[in-house]
């Protein structure tokens, strides 16, 4: 077996561990927050009053009709309000209601338990090391233009 044989499988194997613990923590807590909903409540905790929806897509590395949907849901629950900016009616502005902010105090420590269990027995170079190498693995993807076959 090459070095490179299943290594998806591993990624595979270690999103859906972490997704999993989440959504069983949330679950365990009366969260009621998918992994997608989660994300995109956090980019928008974290841009404060500067948060947009399309910029919200782009960080988030989803197409702009799926964080929207998300972002909708999120509005419906009254978590999210969603207005135009004042000097760009283009752009959606996005703010936490009073709702959402209480949820992010709520989830906030449980995210940092998560984050703590999850890096024990990991060194900050290891952890700086699996940071690179993911990095290289999607730039690596990134740059692939199509399987060239071998010239003999």
């Amino acid at each position: 077996m090459d070095r490179t044989e299943g290594f998806g499988v591993y990624i595979d194997r270690t999103l859906k561990k972490v997704q999993h613990t989440f959504l069983q923590v949330f679950a365990d807590n009366d969260i009621d927050l998918t992994i997608e909903q989660w994300v995109i409540l956090q980019r928008v905790h974290l841009e404060g009053k500067e948060a947009s929806q399309a910029d919200i897509a782009k960080s988030n590395f989803r197409n702009r009709a799926t964080t929207s949907r998300v972002i909708s849901g999120l509005c419906k629950k009254g978590l999210l309000k969603k207005s135009r900016f004042r000097d760009d009616q283009k752009r959606y502005k996005l703010e936490m209601t009073e709702e959402g902010q209480l949820l992010m105090k709520k989830v906030m420590p449980l995210i940092k338990d998560l984050r703590r269990v999850s890096t024990i027995d990991i060194s900050d170079d290891e952890f700086e090391t699996f940071y690179k190498v993911l990095d290289q693995l999607y730039q690596n993807f990134d740059e692939y233009e199509g399987y060239k076959k071998p010239v003999k």
